[in-house]
């Protein structure tokens, strides 16, 4: 693996994906994502109200789950904001088989979980109801509202203590989790790593996206990448350097530097931002872990022997990473 991004260098070392897991407005499972991308039509928008306006916003919610997931009753999930719920859900998928081995302590797993905007959700209501009367605001609340939550959930439920990394950036912050998690298989820190990116709905955050992208349409999810150092169902090959957003760089200009930085493939290989976003909805990071999700499991069903994963974030960088047999 050539891992030349965000100052980690990792040359010759195998990062093999093991498992993949989704959740995101197509269904619970990386099965119902994959068909609704084999398909390519925009699935359908729902509403969410604003305070203060008439008409509703667009926006993208998760289904509800066919059956109640399990890791709900555990103690850390029963009251757990949106996005702590998505991101064990992704990452159990993942994990697969090895969970057992994992709650068990024979395996050491690290986990990174990448945000944007985090818990919004509880953290409006927290602040609502301090303005409100701060005598009365609910402190069960407060503790969902930090970055970390949703790692910590995670934590919590497989019952580890390895090390655990909450990254807060751009879309483009995935495929430097990815990056972070190869530098610690390197090193020995870890026997696997579990990478998720994750988001939730909220009115403000439907609000503020308008602000800047009049016509995207907001959506929650997760997608997890379960990595270790032997084989698996495809490799991660290359994770490119970032190229900045700035004033002199166009989005467009970037998004090309990170493409030169891959090796040539036919546009049916190249896993892009754009149509991820216009089938799913803008996700933040989770829509980069979708993206990279759908190259694996492409992979995986010998659809493809390689696939290239374009990101283009949304106010920080571009980056881009290879995957292939």
């Amino acid at each position: 693996m050539n891992v030349t991004g965000s100052g980690f260098s990792v040359q010759g070392l195998k990062v093999a994906v093991q498992g993949v897991g989704a959740v995101s407005p197509a269904g619970w499972g990386v099965e119902s994502l994959y068909e609704a991308w084999k398909k390519g039509v925009p699935l359908p928008a729902g509403q969410v109200a604003r305070p203060g306006w008439e008409k509703p916003m667009a926006v993208r919610n998760l289904p509800p789950p066919p059956t109640r997931p399990a890791f709900l009753a555990h103690p850390r999930l029963r009251r757990a904001t949106a996005i702590g719920q998505h991101t064990v859900a992704a990452a159990l998928e993942a994990m697969g088989t090895d969970l057992e081995q994992i709650q068990a302590g024979a395996i050491r797993p690290g986990i990174i979980v990448c945000v944007l905007s985090g818990a919004v959700n509880y953290s409006r209501r927290f602040y609502e109801e301090t303005l409100r009367d701060p005598a009365t605001a609910s402190p069960l609340l407060f503790p969902e509202t930090v970055f970390n939550s949703s790692a910590s959930h995670l934590a919590a439920f497989l019952g580890v203590t390895a090390i655990n990394y909450t990254l807060v950036g751009d879309d483009g912050t995935f495929l430097q989790g990815l990056a972070l998690a190869a530098d610690w298989l390197a090193e020995g820190r870890v026997d696997a790593c579990v990478v998720v990116g994750a988001e939730e709905n909220d009115w403000i955050l439907s609000d503020a996206l308008r602000l800047f992208q009049r016509d995207a349409i907001h959506a929650a999810g997760a997608g997890a990448i379960y990595l270790k150092k032997d084989s698996g169902t495809a490799e991660l090959a290359a994770i490119t350097d970032p190229v900045l957003l700035t004033q002199s760089e166009t989005r467009e200009a970037a998004v090309q530097k990170v493409r030169d930085q891959l090796p040539s493939a036919p546009a049916s290989e190249w896993f892009l931002s754009d149509r991820v976003k216009l089938i799913f909805g803008e996700a933040f990071t989770a829509s980069a872990a979708w993206q990279c999700v759908l190259a694996c499991e492409s992979i995986r069903r010998k659809e493809m022997s390689a696939a290239n994963v374009s990101v283009s974030g949304t106010n920080q960088q571009a980056i881009g990473a290879r995957f292939s047999v």
